[in-house]
């Protein structure tokens, strides 16, 4: 019995090189619209796909298009394992990259500012309640559950499972397709 969780593969939109703040709205909202276009899962995500005796997604259509490029449809779809939504804060004049934006605003979220965007707290609490779905399926499994979802949410995810005594048997790799896999100590 074991737990995969899976970040999807890359998206298909990148945005401009450089934007303002304010046009980070729109560029959040492009990127949670996007999916993963040609992007190719690695051999070893083929591999736990393929051998995942449930498949459980986010419903953002880049969580759902890594699943459709596995050659696998989600059993179970559920907002808890979408990404923690990223406050968005007006800084004039200063121009950067989405990803620059996107680090400067995740780090002041995990410090506690969050405007008008899910807190530290209730993403944690979603968390929670996803790892519980999650060991629910594995405990009435007969073999690995795999999630498809989100960098900062698998993170949760992945503490909240330790916390109810998993352990990380295996990381495979660091950005997209990434995947951890957890087992019952």
């Amino acid at each position: 019995m074991e737990i995969i969780l899976m970040r999807h593969g890359k998206p298909s939109y990148t945005g401009s090189a450089k934007v303002a703040s304010r046009a980070m709205a729109d560029w959040v909202t492009q990127y949670n619209l996007s999916d993963t276009g040609s992007d190719t899962p690695p051999e070893s995500s083929q591999l736990m796909a393929s051998n995942a005796s449930q498949v459980i997604s986010s419903p953002l259509p880049r969580a759902l298009s890594s699943l459709k490029a596995l050659g696998r449809e989600p059993d179970f779809i559920n907002e808890l394992f979408r990404e923690a939504e990223l406050p968005l804060f007006p800084i004039p004049i200063v121009r950067l990259s989405p990803l620059s934006w996107t680090v400067i605003f995740r780090v002041m979220w995990l410090c506690g500012i969050s405007r008008q965007a899910e807190r530290l707290g209730m993403a944690k609490t979603r968390a929670a309640k996803a790892a519980d779905i999650l060991v629910a399926r594995a405990n009435g499994s007969n073999g690995s559950v795999l999630l498809m979802g989100h960098g900062v949410m698998i993170q949760l995810i992945a503490r909240e499972l330790i916390s109810l005594g998993w352990k990380q048997h295996r990381r495979l790799g660091k950005e997209y397709w990434s995947a951890g896999i957890y087992r019952l100590s």
